[in-house]
């Protein structure tokens, strides 16, 4: 069975991860968000801290164990299908999909004006693609359902410092 590390970054301490705590409208769904990357997890932890008036934040790190027994879409870039999915869940909220784990590209900071444009019929989906183009993009791992939760196994937590 494949296995990764993956981090998720907050201002919470927590030990058991509660899907019903996950934020509304966001890419792929509600759920548990993670990365395979720590600096972008530090990242997500120093903004949210900072949003919430917090002193620090925390990286949570992950083992993730790929079962064949879950239901995974994975997006290997930007694409149409990619923007529909994200449009989908964002503007009807919730989970809009029946995957245990959704993983690709993440819509940031500095991409959310253009993917935003697209869903508001600003641009079509070829002109949104072109302009994203020009951006590089983190991944996240999405866990939408308790049994996804069932195959990722904490190892650590650190502090991250603002």
């Amino acid at each position: 069975m494949k296995k990764i590390i993956v981090y998720h970054g907050t201002s919470y301490l927590f030990d058991e991860i509660d899907l019903n705590k996950s934020k509304d409208k966001r890419d792929f769904g509600k759920g548990f968000y993670t990365t395979t990357i720590v600096s972008q997890a530090e990242a997500w932890a120093r903004n949210i801290s900072i949003r919430n008036g917090c002193e620090c934040g925390y990286v949570y790190v992950y083992e993730f164990a790929f079962d064949s027994s879950l239901k995974i879409k994975e997006f290997l870039g930007l694409n149409e299908e990619w923007l529909d999915f994200i449009k989908l869940n964002r503007v009807q909220g919730g989970v809009q999909h029946n995957f245990d784990v959704v993983i690709g590209p993440v819509a940031n900071d500095n991409t959310m004006l253009t993917v935003n444009r697209y869903i508001n019929g600003v641009y079509d989906a070829e002109e949104a693609l072109k302009r994203l183009a020009y951006f590089k993009v983190n991944d996240q791992v999405c866990l939408n359902t308790a049994k996804a939760l069932e195959f990722i196994k904490l190892q650590r937590r650190h502090k991250v410092d603002l």
